[in-house]
Order: structure tokens, then sequence, then C-alpha cells
């Protein structure tokens, strides 16, 4: 995070300093208009390549297989499981209740009975230590 944040800035203050030069240049007569634009074209060009390289072409994780042995040694019923991947899939209690046709306080029950199987505090831990033990896909 730090890194990008140095780089976006190094960028910024480049692309100021270009400004200010090209402002000074043709104020002083020495660069016409289109060669400081076609100047800043390029600049825009180029930084535009190195964004699309640094965000677009990341490496994807393949996905992990899930290891249902696991999943059985834990005790997690079939219904425990449908709640684990929807909460990982960041819906609330009551938006689970809806989708699994159930009261909230089932889904509340679920949750806690996860949590203590997988030896979690919150929500998230859950998820992250499911994700460890390879029970969910990531």
């Amino acid at each position: 995070m730090k890194k990008t944040i140095l780089v976006f800035s190094a960028l910024i203050i480049a692309l100021l300093i270009l400004f200010r030069l090209s402002r000074y240049s043709y104020l002083s007569n020495d660069i016409s208009v289109e060669l400081t634009i076609g100047s800043i074209a390029v600049i825009f060009f180029f930084v535009g390549i190195y964004i699309n390289k640094r965000t677009l072409h990341k490496e994807k994780l393949k996905p992990t297989q899930v290891d249902y042995k696991k999943i059985e040694q834990l005790g997690i019923s079939k219904r425990e499981y449908e709640v684990l991947i929807l909460i990982s899939k960041g819906m609330s209690n009551k938006e689970i209740a809806d989708a699994l046709f159930v009261s909230e306080s089932t889904i509340k029950t679920h949750v806690s009975n996860l949590l203590v199987k997988l030896d979690a505090q919150r929500r998230t831990q859950a998820i992250k230590k499911a994700k460890e033990l390879q029970i969910l896909a990531i």
C-alpha cells in the first residue's frame, strides 16, 4: 500500500513539474502549443499503460478444493455449511434467513454453532479459519 501511494505521489509531482515547464516554455515562446499538448498526451499514455499492467494483469488465485472430510471431522451440518457459505458472501443474518426460508433466530443458532466448531469469536474469524482449513473455496 505504501509503495502504491509513493508511486502515485511521484507521478503527480512529475505531472505538476511537466505542467509548470510546459507553461514556462509556452510563455517564453520556446515551444508550440501542439508540442506541449502532444508531450503531455504521451506522458499520460505511458502512465495509463503502467497502471493497466499493475492492476489488470495481477495473477489470479486458483480456487482451492473443498475438504469435505474436514467438514465431517468438525461436525458441521449441511445447513450450517450453507450458512457458512452465505456468511462468506457477506450476507447478514436476516438476508441468510430470507434466502434459506427460515427464521432469523435459527440462523443465529447456526452461526453460534459454527463459531464454536471453528473456534472463532466473530464471523470474520470463522471465515478466515474456514479458508485456512480449506472448507471454503477462495
